[in-house]
């Protein structure tokens, strides 16, 4: 397995954005209101079963039963209670009762009243002489079903109660909910990020020096009539200082800054996103000149229309607003829009035309110079040996981001410490650049001596034949100690910066990824599954090289690419391919053929130069890693017939 890295940097320092800290979303005192209600709820239902089976021993008749009973002259007392009379009975009585047809002796019932009064009931209660207790005449059951049907009304008021004490104590009501939630920047001195502190960038920085400058002198502009950008949209890869350009500006431009998140105006109801945009702009006006930063615009400011099931409806509503508010009816004066994304593909065209976001700010990743400027600023807090060549570390690190660089130099200080060093030395520095790279050792794995000498001569075989191709990348290191996903690996590192790739240059690239199979085949006769990603990477490089540049012998000149959209905005769905079947059989005979031809070439160079293959895979079997340096001595001494040793 190979590993070339060819370009990806900008730097980074701490922030001096301090939000409010929150509260506890719900109070004691709500949770206490709330235990009461339960236990209120649990008391009412316990009475309301009370009150329906407060005499267990009473037996339940018909009314008809109760009719012959007290025409009997052997009902002593009833109650009249809601739907429900009780009675007392002189004697027990028997009845035939329940589905057996079995007697029941009773002395106390229960029967329903009649839907109608019975007009006989009264003159046999008083040809009988009953009892009728008027006081336990009186129905509670209707309190209590009152009381049930307001407790619900009164959980939610009390919560709701809490919640809002809950708000006020924390500076925020109930109003509050459409509210932007912006943090107005405040300069600290001993926490501000200023330009300074953001090494590469250069352009960016000149860019948006110029911004700060027109909030400073503006009559020096608006005398040639020139007016104030209304928006500065920061573009570049993760990790390259998009968010450190903004803190900069934040802490130079001396006028209140906004920061803001796209996701910040995002919410489950619809309309509340663009009324936080209202609030925001009528906030940001109040305090004119002022800047607003809005980071990650692509989760607001995707194309509309689009997307396998259809538009969101929040966050078009959010963008219309956003749009409305940028360049609208009501001209928006003394407010800068800095936003920044690295998915400029996905935005709305309205979002990027002239009059809303004017100037397109790109953060590339750094050079070989930036990288230097960016490791020395971030290693001003951290102690750093004799040894340590930070130029020679940014020549070995081609496509690292700002973000990368800095992670590298806390990783070396982190071992280091894990070591009680009182410094940060090159062993720090080289095993952090690893594991960046290479990814962590698999500690404790095991490796049979067969296995490790499929290993050695894999990666042997990669290292041979990069060092005899003449535009192959230089052989940074060697290893078979497994890192990562993979259980061996041979690092590549450009001597400089490359941004325009050569076909001959690409040629020898797919020779050395394919020279791992061919010295498997070439010593042990097989193939193995080592070989995987060595093989998709040359596949893809293979099929660019014959769709996208247009290097394929029989196809020309032609590039089959288009700029199709994301997958998941529904742009490339039903589009049909724009080449023939006929075509695209063509061009996988030419991949296979420049596969085909990488591969021989490869098995080639090996075959002719088959003894520095042994000695560097002796040597690898035996110290598991070889430099770049070394494996170069290996070559040269077996190339002189000289034993290695």
């Amino acid at each position: 397995m190979t590993q070339s890295e060819h370009s990806r940097g900008v730097c980074h320092r701490g922030a001096a954005f301090r939000p409010a800290p929150e509260g506890t979303w719900v109070s004691r005192r709500a949770r206490a209101l709330l235990l009461i209600a339960s236990v209120l709820l649990v008391l009412a239902a316990g009475s309301c079963a009370e009150g329906t089976s407060m005499d267990p021993e009473a037996v339940r008749i018909p009314y008809s039963e109760f009719r012959v009973q007290l025409e009997a002259g052997n009902v002593a007392r009833i109650v009249a209670r809601g739907s429900e009379i009780r009675g007392e009975l002189e004697s027990p009585a028997q009845t035939i009762g329940g589905t057996n047809g079995a007697l029941v002796d009773y002395r106390r019932f229960v029967t329903h009243r009649p839907p109608f009064e019975d007009p006989e009931l009264y003159a046999l209660l008083r040809r009988h002489n009953v009892e009728l207790d008027v006081q336990q005449a009186t129905d509670l059951s209707g309190a209590w079903t009152v009381l049930l049907n307001l407790l619900p009304i009164l959980l939610l008021l009390a919560i709701g109660f809490a919640l809002a004490r809950s708000m006020r104590g924390q500076g925020h009501t109930l109003t509050d909910f459409g509210r932007s939630g912006a943090k107005l920047y405040r300069k600290e001195p001993a926490t501000a990020v200023t330009f300074d502190d953001v090494a590469g960038a250069e352009g960016a920085k000149a860019e948006l020096q110029e911004v700060i400058e027109f909030l400073r002198n503006p009559a020096k502009f608006r005398r040639l009539g020139a007016t104030m950008p209304k928006g500065i949209l920061l573009v570049g890869a993760p990790g390259t200082g998009k968010t450190l350009l903004a803190r900069a500006v934040a802490g130079e431009a001396g006028v209140p800054f906004y920061s803001i998140t796209g996701s910040d105006f995002m919410e489950m109801f619809v309309g509340v996103g663009a009324s936080r945009v209202r609030d925001l702009f009528a906030e940001a006006k109040r305090t004119q000149p002022s800047i607003v930063f809005v980071d990650e615009l692509d989760s607001i400011g995707r194309l509309r229309g689009a997307g396998i099931g259809g538009g969101h409806d929040e966050r078009e509503q959010t963008l219309n607003q956003l749009l409305s508010e940028l360049d609208g009816f009501e001209r928006n004066e003394g407010v800068i829009v800095l936003a920044a994304t690295n998915r400029p593909d996905i935005l709305d065209p309205a979002l990027l035309r002239p009059g809303r976001f004017d100037r397109r700010v790109t953060v590339d990743l750094p050079t070989t110079s930036q990288r230097v400027a960016i490791l020395r600023v971030h290693s001003r807090n951290k102690p750093l040996a004799p040894d340590v060549d930070l130029e020679e570390l940014a020549r070995s690190t081609p496509g690292f981001s700002g973000a990368d660089l800095e992670n590298l130099l806390n990783e070396a200080a982190l071992n280091a410490a894990r070591e009680g060093k009182s410094a940060i030395d090159r062993s720090d520095v080289e095993d952090a650049r690893d594991k960046v790279l290479m990814g962590l050792k698999r500690e404790g794995m095991a490796i049979g001596d067969e296995e490790k000498q499929l290993l050695a001569y894999h990666e042997g075989g990669h290292a041979l034949v990069a060092m005899r191709l003449p535009r192959a990348d230089p052989i940074h290191k060697v290893t078979i100690v497994p890192r990562g996903r993979a259980m061996g690996i041979t690092q590549q590192l450009p001597e400089g910066e490359i941004h325009v790739y050569p076909q001959d240059y690409m040629a020898d690239r797919l020779a050395v990824l394919l020279a791992g199979r061919a010295s498997e085949t070439l010593v042990f006769g097989t193939r193995t599954s080592g070989a995987e990603a060595d093989l998709r990477e040359a596949t893809m490089i293979a099929h660019r090289m014959v769709s996208s540049w247009g290097m394929g012998l029989d196809l020309g000149p032609v590039s089959f690419d288009t700029e199709g959209g994301s997958v998941f905005l529904g742009e490339d769905l039903g589009r049909p391919r724009p080449y023939s079947e006929e075509t695209a059989s063509l061009i996988d005979r030419e991949v296979q053929r420049l596969l085909s031809e990488s591969l021989e070439r490869a098995r080639t160079i090996l075959e002719q130069d088959r003894p520095a293959l042994v000695a560097i895979a002796t040597a690898l079997a035996e110290k598991e890693e070889l430099t770049g340096e070394e494996v170069r001595e290996i070559v040269e001494r077996a190339s002189q017939h000289v034993p290695a040793g």
